[in-house]
């Protein structure tokens, strides 16, 4: 608090799999460093999904998609917004 700079370098950001959240909900499909597993989820950590907007990551994990299932009701609607910024924040990583 009170470290001054450039906002976007300042701000901590939470890793996606260090997530107890994403351990315990995404790691057995998209693998426990989220680069996907064959034939089950695919990378979270790909240019393709870390460049989705905001709103199609949060509709896929709240409703869910082709065999992956919906978290509506499973996650509190705080865990999905943090979990959608941490896929996001995968491609300033790379």
């Amino acid at each position: 608090m009170g470290f001054s700079g450039h906002a976007q370098d300042s701000k901590p950001e939470t890793s996606l799999i260090a997530n107890p959240v994403y351990q315990k909900n995404c790691a057995r499909c998209h693998g426990k460093t989220a680069a996907g597993h064959f034939m089950a989820g695919p990378s979270l950590v790909s240019e393709k999904t870390t460049a989705m907007s905001p709103d199609e990551l949060r509709a896929i994990i709240t409703n869910g998609k082709h065999r992956m299932p919906k978290f509506e009701g499973k996650l509190q609607p705080a865990e999905i917004d943090a979990l959608v910024d941490e896929i996001r924040s995968q491609s300033k990583r790379q």
